[in-house]
This record gives C-alpha cells, sequence and structure tokens, in this order.
C-alpha cells in the first residue's frame, strides 16, 4: 500500500457526513419484510453490520410508487417511514452513514402483485418474463419523478442520512438509459439521460445539499450491440457526477441479470477495470464504491491502492461475516468468516420467499430468533452457558456440522475433543470443493471452521473412528450421510459409482470410456461433476428428469449460464429422461412424457442420487443428540445450523 493509499477502515467524507469505513453493505432482497413495510427483522439485521463496522448502509431498495411490486415482500417507500426512522436509531451509535435506497423497476417488475400494467420507457418485452409493458406518457412519467421525491423526503424525515436512487440491471432508471429499451422519439429517447436527471434534481430539492444523494449506475449492460457499453457509461458518469454524492458502478441489463451478482464461477473483483474507467470519468468530482463480488479483504484494498475506486461494497461478504470490519480493525482478518460465492441462500428473489441468509452464518437475517451470533472481538457471547466443569463434550464426525458444533461449544467456554474417521476434517463439505476453481471456494468454509476450532483449543482427531461404548456423556453425533440405494450393473460391463468415489478417485482413476451421470435430482453436484471430467477430457453425457440440466441452480442465478458451460465443454445433456437398465457396455434411458427408450454408451456411471444418513451410532444409543446429514442429507446449510443448534442447547441446558 503507497502512503496516498486510504486503508479500508478509514473514514471518508460524503456530503457533510463521515462515514467510519469505506465499505458499503449494498441493498439487497432480504424477504424480511412485513407486507411491504420494513420490520423488526431489518433493524436487527442492518444493526449488525453497523456494529460490525460497515461504512456505509444501504437499505433495501423500496418501490417509490405502488404499482411497482418486483416481489412480494419488496418494500414500498410509502409504507418504510417507521422502519427508516428504527434503523437509523439502531445504527446511529456506530455512525454508518444509512441510506434508503429508492427504485423502480419498470418493465422487469412483476404485475402479479400489483394487478397493474408495467410501465417502461418502450413497449418492449422484458426478456426474462417475456411480458409487454406500455410506454410511459408525460403523467407517469411526472409520477415516478415525484415518487422519488416524496420517498426521498420520508426518508431524512426519518432521520436517514440520504438515499441512494437505483439505475442499476433492473431498473426504470436504466431502462431510459439502454437503446435495448428506449426506443422514443421524443425528448427522452433523443436524451435518454433527461429522465434521470430530472429524478436526481427533485431528490436533490426534496433532501437539501447536507444529505447524501447516492446513484447505483449500470455501466456495462452486456449487450454491445444496443445496450450501454463502458463508453457509453463514461459520458453518462461525465454528465452526472456533480450532481451527486455518491456512485457505485455496476453492470448487468435486460439479458444480463444474472451478471449482476454470480456465483462463484465468475471470478471476484470483475467490475475493477469497469470502475477504475468510471473513477476517472468522473474526474474527482463525486467518490466512486467498486461492486462485483468482492469478498476479500485483501482484494478490497487493493482496488484502493490501485486507484480504481474510494469505498468498496462487500455486500455479500458482510451477509457471510457481519463483524468483518471489525475484526480486519482489530488486526484479525484472518478470523473473518469467507464467502463462498455460492448464492445458495443469500440470492432470495424467487417465488418460495425464503429469509436471506448465509450457509456459513446461519445467524443472518434471523438475528431476532437465534440464540447465538458471533461476538464482536473483544465482546462475551450474548448466550449465557451453564456451568460444566471439566465435562468434555465429544462430537463424532468433523463436517459442516460438528466442526460448527464444536467451534459455538468451545466459544461458549465448553470443552470439547471431535473425533472423525477419515485423515482430514471436513467431511462432505471437502469432497464438494474438488473439480474446479468454484467449487474449490467451499474448502474456504471447511478450512475456517478447522481453524477456529483449533484457535479455541478444540481437539480434533482424525482417523479415529467412534464406537457405541464412546457414547457415554455429552455427545453431539455428525456422522454425515452413507450412499442410497445404487443402480447395478449385472454384466459388470458398466463401473458404477456414487459422486463421493469420483471426488475421491478423480476422473483420472476411471476406466477409459464415456461417462454418464445420472441427476434425478437437479442440482449443482452433478453439473459440476459434468464440468470436472468433460475438463479432464472425457466424453460426458448428463441424464435428468427436468427440462434443463441442474434445474435448481435456478435458485443460485447460475442455471442458463451452468447449461452453456456444459454445451461448450460438450457434455450430452439427455433431457426429460430417467435411467432404466444398465448392461452391456450401455445405459438405457427413458424419455418421461412419451416413454420412449434410447442406449447411451457407458463406461462408468455415477450416481448423483440421494443420499441416506449415516445413523449406526444413533441406532446404537437412539435419542443421542445429532445434527447434519445424519439426520437427513440436505445441504451445508442445515448443517451448520444444526450444529450451532446442538452446541447451544448442550452449552444452555436446552434453550435454543
Amino acid at each position: 500500500m503507497t502512503e496516498e493509499s486510504p486503508r479500508l477502515t478509514d473514514p471518508i467524507g460524503l456530503a457533510g457526513r463521515t462515514a467510519p469505513s469505506r465499505v458499503i453493505f449494498g441493498p439487497h432482497v432480504t424477504n424480511l419484510g412485513r407486507r411491504r413495510a420494513l420490520t423488526d427483522r431489518h433493524v436487527a439485521y442492518y444493526r449488525r453490520r453497523a456494529a460490525g463496522g460497515a461504512g456505509v448502509i444501504v437499505v433495501e431498495t423500496a418501490s417509490v410508487t405502488p404499482d411497482d411490486h418486483p416481489y412480494e415482500r419488496a418494500p414500498l417507500a410509502a409504507d418504510c417511514g417507521p422502519g427508516w426512522a428504527a434503523i437509523a436509531e439502531a445504527c446511529r451509535p456506530y455512525g454508518t452513514v444509512v441510506l434508503a435506497g429508492l427504485g423502480h423497476t419498470g418493465s422487469q417488475g412483476s404485475s402479479a402483485y400489483s394487478q397493474s400494467v408495467l410501465w417502461a420507457p418502450s413497449p418492449v418485452a422484458d426478456a426474462v418474463s417475456r411480458e409487454m409493458p406500455a410506454e410511459m406518457e408525460q403523467e407517469q412519467i411526472d409520477a415516478v419523478v415525484a415518487g422519488f421525491a416524496d420517498g426521498a423526503r420520508r426518508a431524512v424525515a426519518a432521520g436517514l442520512d440520504g438515499v441512494e436512487l437505483d439505475a442499476g440491471a433492473f431498473s426504470l432508471l436504466r431502462q431510459f438509459h439502454s437503446g435495448l429499451t428506449n426506443l422514443r422519439g421524443d425528448a427522452y429517447g433523443k436524451d435518454r439521460l433527461k429522465f434521470t436527471r430530472e429524478v436526481i434534481a427533485a431528490v436533490r430539492e426534496a433532501i437539501g445539499p447536507e444529505r447524501v444523494l447516492a446513484l447505483r449506475l449500470s455501466c456495462d449492460e452486456l449487450a454491445p450491440w444496443a445496450g450501454v457499453t463502458p463508453e457509453q457509461a463514461a459520458a453518462q458518469v461525465d454528465a452526472l457526477a456533480g450532481s451527486i454524492d455518491l456512485l457505485t458502478v455496476v453492470r448487468g441489463g435486460p439479458f444480463a441479470t444474472s451478471a449482476y451478482r454470480p456465483d462463484g464461477h465468475t471470478p471476484p473483483n470483475f467490475n475493477l477495470d469497469l470502475c477504475h474507467a468510471m473513477r476517472k470519468a468522473a474526474a474527482g468530482r463525486v467518490p466512486v464504491a467498486l461492486q462485483g463480488s468482492v469478498v476479500d479483504l485483501d482484494a478490497a484494498q487493493a482496488a484502493l491502492d490501485a486507484g480504481a475506486a474510494d469505498l468498496v461494497e462487500m455486500t455479500r461478504a458482510q451477509i457471510a461475516e457481519p463483524r468483518l470490519v471489525a475484526l480486519a480493525r482489530a488486526g484479525l482478518a484472518d478470523r473473518a468468516r469467507p464467502c463462498v460465492l455460492c448464492n445458495q441462500t443469500c440470492l432470495v428473489r424467487d417465488n418460495r420467499n425464503p429469509i436471506v441468509t448465509c450457509i456459513g452464518d446461519p445467524g443472518s437475517g434471523h438475528e431476532t430468533e437465534d440464540a447465538y451470533l458471533d461476538p464482536l472481538p473483544g465482546e462475551a457471547p450474548a448466550v449465557a452457558a451453564s456451568p460444566a466443569g471439566d465435562r468434555e463434550v465429544l462430537v463424532v464426525g468433523a463436517g459442516p456440522a460438528g466442526l460448527e458444533c464444536a467451534r459455538v461449544l468451545a466459544t461458549l467456554g465448553r470443552k470439547v475433543r471431535v473425533v472423525e474417521a477419515r485423515e482430514r476434517a471436513g467431511g462432505a463439505l471437502r469432497l464438494a470443493a474438488t473439480g474446479g476453481p468454484f467449487r474449490e471456494r467451499l474448502a474456504r468454509l471447511a478450512d475456517w471452521l478447522e481453524a477456529e476450532c483449533r484457535r479455541l483449543g478444540v481437539r480434533i482427531d482424525t482417523g479415529v473412528a467412534a464406537t457405541p461404548a464412546d457414547l457415554d456423556g455429552e455427545v453431539v453425533l455428525a456422522t454425515g450421510a452413507r450412499p442410497g440405494p445404487r443402480p447395478e450393473c449385472p454384466d459388470g460391463t458398466v463401473t458404477v459409482l456414487g459422486v463421493r468415489e469420483l471426488c475421491e478417485r478423480g476422473p483420472a482413476a476411471l476406466p477409459d470410456g464415456p461417462v454418464v451421470l445420472d441427476d434425478p435430482i437437479g442440482g449443482p453436484i452433478a453439473v459440476a461433476a459434468a464440468e470436472w471430467l468433460a475438463a479432464a477430457g472425457r466424453r460426458v453425457a448428463l441424464i435428468t428428469p427436468d427440462g434443463t440440466a441442474g434445474n435448481k441452480l435456478a435458485l443460485t442465478g447460475d442455471l442458463a449460464d451452468a447449461n452453456a458451460r456444459l454445451q461448450r465443454a460438450g457434455v450430452e445433456r439427455v433431457l426429460r429422461s430417467r435411467l432404466r437398465e444398465v448392461g452391456d457396455g450401455h445405459v438405457t434411458v427413458e424419455h418421461v412424457w412419451t416413454g420412449e427408450r434410447r442406449r447411451l454408451p457407458c463406461a462408468v456411471l455415477v450416481d448423483c442420487g440421494y443420499e441416506l444418513p449415516e445413523e449406526t451410532l444413533y441406532l446404537a444409543r437412539p435419542g443421542t443428540p445429532r445434527a447434519g446429514d445424519c439426520v437427513a442429507p440436505r445441504t451445508v446449510l442445515e448443517a451448520v445450523l444444526e450444529g450451532r443448534r446442538r452446541a447451544v442447547e448442550l452449552a444452555t441446558g436446552g434453550a435454543r
């Protein structure tokens, strides 16, 4: 770091306010609302990040007019006043600059909740929903401008430090900026920034010069044939820089919505060069913030050192580790829980309405109800543990459930021993980390859990298989899963194995010939295995009963990209099909609609189906507390959550 470079933990001035650090907790869907209002769950969620050192918090974007209702629990600015006031009060002791996110999704919204037409610059059907919007007339334009101004007025009246206007990947403002969606022949088409300038002017008049007016701007729609390009965005930044107090540079548009916050298949810090170019265009007239999978403190600091940004948005990093900045400030950055960029539980804009959380920290989003939340540096846990003397807790299994259980028990002052039959801790999480750069990020969570356990004095004995005789005293079982029923090859011409065996052996150890993966679940595991095998030069086919491979990847935003990767890798996707027979060097599949059968050449069949709980020890001592896959094989989230719950129950004598 050069002498001139600011540190992430340094303060920065914004329109007369001072943010205590240069780390932003950006706006995102949380589903913490009640109807269209902010709730006490929002308050606790943002308070925890403010206490953890976030310099700027942008509250979940609120719609500025009632017709904009993009998801069921989307906040509405007119209903947010009390919630904004409570959030401002909760964050005030920490000095955090708190902004209200304000926006309108236009043609990228939904008519399902509002039961009204979608409004847009031009009648161009949205690429995702395929819904046709109506072209906005002056009456609607004026109403939206007034809505932004009214929302801003309510925000500052509630005690917030200002507002952020959304002109990002899902916004009406961006739709006016873009040749993809703005085909107008009037003044709003000839000058595509006119609408945004009117909004900025109205909001500035509403909040005055002493409050922060920030702008989130899509600077690359990734559709250069008609969309906003970086060159065009630089001109937009030049035109708007003097009228705003903070600029956050993002990317994405109607044909690239998943590019806004992709999973780990996209390398972190992907907007670095784009942000640097926009900062040059701003020419010092406004502080510029970097967004784009920035989850590592060193990478964030490097962006400041390189002059690419003045602030860094680290939203997912602070969902995973609310104490991120506080740990860095205390010289404990290595203790920050890593974000693995999986999007499994923090990307929640879907029809299930799940609450935002993190696979590594299931307390995120559940701050009002979870008994245990990791304490800040120098503070004691909020949970009061019962006296335990020298009694040691035995945790059987060093996967994510067992390690989290041991970590929390040790944090609460208990003496803990973990025994693991394998030679290395990490369990299925570490196995899942094989098979490519994206999957390897999962190992960071396993490494962190193990390191925290050892730091806290947990004894971890690997290569040790527990027996029923070991289950006296206080015990938690986290023994994981075992293979479920697997297809058989009667004539032995096809080698049949499970995903765990594939991870342990690797592609090079498999017999020569075509590899077929049978995926009745439709999850990420089979897709990752197919990519891994194809990259190793194997001929690969993937069987799925769904219409697309990896159907559940829709929940993480990776579905389209995953299928594109499989296509480029040459993986044959055998869709809407089920495995029926194995033998004679082939597998036979049956189409789920027509019953038509076909044969595929196969030397190795990889079963990607369901596993079963490993419950040998539990059946020997029924009633023993257990956590994770040995209860029912599910995801990392449930393993970590249940490990934490068993720890709290033991440490407190039964309270959760």
